[in-house]
């Protein structure tokens, strides 16, 4: 790889890892300051039991707080993290859509548009950012098998 590309690509991980930390230290943050709006968000989909709403409405803000910010530092696992959430993420708009719910997907803020549009438009979005997480992945995968040839063990280690 000529040393120009890599110097782009290696600009572009950093902006993009920037971009994804960013964006998840945003969103956990904007949860965490109202809660109880969150909360009564999550409830609207109906898949966590009423005992379990308040632990999982300010813990998930803040594992993605956490987890953003691991992900500006490259802490290992940040981006598993991250990549686990969005899959999760992923998996219960595709049932609100299915379910044809008529509610905000909770993403940002408790003052999302609503309805069955908004769904789709942050499964799209999801979407988008898991594909950056291959990018990021990828990157990594090369970076560190450019560095040294060491086993498969130590190469999986080093990307997650």
């Amino acid at each position: 790889m000529s040393s120009r590309l890599a110097k782009i690509n290696s600009w572009s991980y950093r902006l993009l890892r920037f971009a994804l930390g960013g964006l998840f230290i945003y969103s956990g943050a904007v949860k965490l300051a109202d809660v109880k709006g969150f909360a009564a968000m999550i409830s609207q989909y109906q898949l966590v039991p009423d005992q379990l709403l308040a632990p999982v409405a300010f813990g998930l803000p803040a594992i993605e707080l956490a987890a953003g910010l691991c992900l500006l530092f490259e802490v290992p696992g940040a981006l598993s993290a991250i990549s686990g959430m969005l899959l999760m993420f992923i998996t219960i708009l595709w049932y609100g859509i299915l379910k044809d719910l008529d509610i905000d997907c909770g993403c940002f803020s408790t003052e999302e548009l609503t309805g069955h549009d908004s769904l789709r438009q942050a499964l799209y979005r999801d979407f988008v950012m898991v594909f950056v997480c291959g990018y990021l992945y990828l990157f990594r995968y090369r970076r560190t098998r450019s560095e040294q040839r060491p086993g498969i063990g130590a190469i999986f280690r080093k990307i997650i």
